[in-house]
């Protein structure tokens, strides 16, 4: 599997800073990274990032965007034409630095592009703004893979690209082919969402280009440990994603606070290969016969047969 985790968890750590987060993932046993544009790359250039990859046998998926100070009002749907023209330059920049040093996805998170009272934005404007946005983004760069990640809420009371539904909308409308979704599992969560739903429709037509594992309670994005809340979620959407052939970088976005982000790192990839492995002993085509039958009880006794952990051979 390709896994990569969150380098905030290790940069809040006191005397950590890019090289020693590398490291521990070599350690934990991760092979690729995410970066925040341009939060992680602005202090050091493209050649010594290369280069510090490279020490630690890690590989770039791709950059994710980090809008900050004048973006608070909004992103690419910004009512202020110069600060949305601001946004969509950065994605240009975002792009330019993912090609340069060999990434292929650039993960857009529009956590300002929003609203928070009645009668405060103009909808359709905004989508509209949007629509032609990630056009010429992806226009831009067609080359990359140019992902929507969305949310339902956090940092504004409603997130204007905050569903499976609305992104299929405007994946629909964008109509650009480099242009696909990030499913993070506790946003999904927060929209009383099923992450298998998302992950078979976008896994099934190609348009599914990074995973965020983590999980929560559905209330806020906690972000806690994979498979620490609803284990059975977590090996349905595992069971999607080897089902559509999903070949892309699962990425634990986890927010471990009291807990060590290096031991976090290892459990996080500890509990994916084991729940990996339940789904190979099993066999996808026995797990889709059980699915096929339309049958709760069959499907409860599946979930018995992974606590069960059955065991190769047996």
């Amino acid at each position: 599997m390709k896994l990569a985790t969150r380098i905030n968890s290790y940069l809040r750590i006191p005397n950590y800073d890019l090289e020693k987060t590398f490291r521990n993932f070599e350690v934990a046993g991760l092979n690729y990274v995410d970066l925040n544009y341009p939060e992680h790359t602005d202090k050091m250039s493209v050649s010594e990032m290369a280069t510090l990859l490279n020490k630690y046998h890690l590989k770039l998926n791709g950059v994710a965007l980090r809008f900050r100070q004048e973006f608070i009002n909004g992103e690419l749907g910004n009512s202020n034409p110069e600060i949305a023209n601001k946004a969509l330059q950065l994605c240009k920049d975002a792009a330019d630095y993912c090609r340069e040093i060999g990434g292929k996805v650039v993960t857009i998170w529009l956590g300002f592009d929003g609203f928070d009272y009645s009668f405060q934005i103009n909808y359709r404007k905004v989508w509209d703004q949007l629509v032609l946005a990630y056009q010429t983004i992806c226009d831009y760069a067609p080359d990359l893979l140019i992902s929507i990640e969305y949310k339902p809420y956090e940092e504004r009371s409603y997130a204007f690209v905050d569903s499976m539904g609305v992104t299929g909308m405007l994946l629909s409308e964008v109509n650009r082919k480099n242009l696909g979704v990030t499913l993070d599992y506790c946003h999904m969560l927060m929209k009383h969402e099923n992450p298998s739903f998302a992950a078979d429709i976008f896994g099934s037509r190609g348009q599914l280009y990074g995973i965020h594992a983590n999980d929560g309670y559905g209330v806020a994005d906690d972000g806690l440990m994979i498979g620490s809340a609803s284990p059975f979620k977590t090996l349905e959407l595992l069971y999607y994603l080897k089902k559509n052939k999903y070949d892309g970088v699962i990425y634990f976005d986890t927010f471990p606070v009291i807990e060590p982000a290096v031991a976090e790192a290892k459990h996080n990839v500890q509990m994916i290969t084991y729940l990996d492995k339940l789904i190979d002993n099993l066999g996808l085509d026995y797990i889709q016969s059980i699915i096929d039958s339309n049958d709760a009880i069959k499907a409860n006794n599946l979930m018995l047969e992974f606590l069960k952990g059955k065991n190769e051979g047996e």
